[in-house]
């Protein structure tokens, strides 16, 4: 298996897991969205809040140039951590969401 189908896989699995947590506080519902064709990979929570629509993005991650792009994550899970111990270098990881100014002072890559 190459690295781009592993990583998708791995990046994909990560993501339905997320689908199976459910608040006990809303009724939200949990969604993974895979576009494969152009490598962006999403979980999503949406529904009502009350009288207040919701809709937005939990989790956002590209394969760029043969690396993972965690572009946001607004979970309480380390997902760099979780695909490390999965077997992905960290060097093939890149935590887009922080400034490439930063990026440099961690075990990541700087993009």
């Amino acid at each position: 298996m190459d690295k781009l189908t592993k990583y998708r896989q791995l990046v994909k699995n990560i993501l339905l897991e997320y689908t199976h947590y459910k608040s006990d506080s809303n009724d939200l519902e949990i969604q993974a969205i895979f576009d494969e064709e152009r490598e962006h990979y999403q979980v999503v929570s949406l529904g009502w809040e009350e009288q207040k629509y919701v809709h937005y993005c939990l989790i956002h991650i590209d394969l760029k140039a043969d690396k993972i792009w965690i572009q946001w994550n607004m979970t309480e899970q380390d997902i760099a951590e979780d695909l490390v111990k999965l077997g992905v270098s960290a060097k093939d990881i890149v935590i887009g969401f922080h400034p490439p100014t930063l990026r440099n002072l961690t075990d990541y890559a700087i993009g």
